[in-house]
């Protein structure tokens, strides 16, 4: 967990299965190269979430820390 506040990660969960777009403080987008079809978006200056959206879910892929991540 690394101390990281998880309401915050749960906040943002809640927008995407709203179908509502992110704040721009989330810096939303998508990701190429063997990413490509995923977004990833800031949950907090370094915390990431990467996910991907299907017909009917979201998957949610991975989440840490961009040196974590890429």
């Amino acid at each position: 967990k690394r101390g990281k506040d998880l309401s915050r990660l749960k906040a943002v969960i809640e927008l995407l299965l709203a179908e509502k777009p992110l704040p721009p403080k989330h810096r939303d987008h998508p990701l190429g190269g063997n990413w490509g079809g995923h977004r990833d978006c800031h949950i907090e200056p370094d915390w990431i979430l990467i996910y991907k959206i299907l017909e009917n879910e979201i998957r949610l892929e991975r989440t840490g820390t961009h040196s974590d991540l890429f």
